[in-house]
């Protein structure tokens, strides 16, 4: 069926989700944008239903993104907020994608994701399961990851999966993403539980950082970006109600399993200290926070890009 086509039937179910537009921040992913446009154009996905949006960016990014035929729109200056604004201000169709340039999307999971908003009337939001590459990486990484993929607020919130879908109801709850780090929180917040969906049969591959440096620089920047949502949703800054912080969920997953003690251990060591770097950390609302373990090790599935 021609993009024509869709756009016509679409038009026959005015309240069906149809031909989604995907917005994709990107700084300095030249190593692994290729393989995360390559899932989307597999899928039945056009080329001018993409936006890629480089920014910051000191290597072949919009270059590698351009030989796919998709938007690109390259700015000078770097940060999250900024970039997914850019690229909802050429979107034009609904649902809307937000997605991780280092997210592949597996077969059928577009179809999969739109067809659940579909049919579930009260969801605004859905995201797939997550599913965690913990392997080749340090203890403290796996055991860090052996509690945090049993936490609670994976299965019910919308962050973590690097890939959430959005109604066009569900963006009419807000305007522009505010200059915070904190992107996925900022969604998560803007619906009610019943609003927001895991479509469990599609699973999303996340990787884990290969250093323990890497995941700790990680969580400090989840940290304080967290903290600065909370905060700006505290004096006003935000009007929004930011999901509390759940201190001892971690405690509850593992005490009734001795074998996730030895986790346990090492994933409230390294949360405590992320905690208390966060706070010594200047604000850097606009800041990136990536995991480069994760980009080195990547293959070079981009166009012109040697191993």
């Amino acid at each position: 069926m021609s993009g024509a086509d869709a756009r016509t039937t679409a038009g026959t179910a005015a309240s069906a989700p149809t031909r989604p537009t995907f917005v994709i921040a990107a700084h300095n992913e030249e190593r692994i944008i290729g393989a995360c446009l390559n899932a989307l154009l597999r899928q039945d996905v056009c080329g001018d239903q993409i936006i890629v949006v480089a920014n910051g960016c000191r290597d072949r990014t919009a270059e590698v993104a351009q030989s796919y035929g998709v938007t690109v729109i390259d700015r000078p200056a770097p940060g999250k907020a900024g970039a997914l604004n850019a690229g909802d201000a050429v979107a034009s169709s609904y649902p809307r994608v937000y997605l991780d340039a280092d997210i592949v999307p597996p077969d059928d999971a577009i179809a999969r994701l739109v067809a659940a908003l579909d049919r579930t009337p009260q969801a605004l939001a859905v995201v797939p399961r997550r599913r965690l590459n913990t392997a080749g990486r340090p203890w403290p990484v796996r055991a860090y990851f052996s509690i945090n993929e049993r936490l609670p607020a994976f299965r019910d919130g919308l962050f973590g999966r690097g890939m959430i879908v959005v109604s066009e109801a569900g963006r009419s709850r807000f305007g522009a993403f505010p200059a915070l780090v904190a992107d996925d929180l900022f969604l998560d917040s803007q619906f009610e539980p019943a609003e927001k969906a895991e479509v469990s049969e599609v699973a999303v591959l996340v990787e884990a950082p290969y250093k323990t440096r890497d995941l700790m620089n990680r969580l400090v920047r989840v940290r304080r970006g967290n903290a600065e949502m909370r905060a700006a949703a505290a004096t006003g800054q935000i009007a929004l109600a930011v999901r509390p912080t759940d201190r001892w969920a971690w405690l509850r997953v593992a005490l009734p399993h001795p074998r996730l003690w030895p986790g346990a251990v090492a994933y409230f060591s390294i949360t405590m200290v992320a905690a208390r770097r966060a706070r010594q950390t200047a604000s850097a609302g606009a800041g990136w926070g990536q995991d480069t373990s994760t980009r080195e090790r990547a293959p070079a599935l981009a166009h012109g890009i040697s191993p």
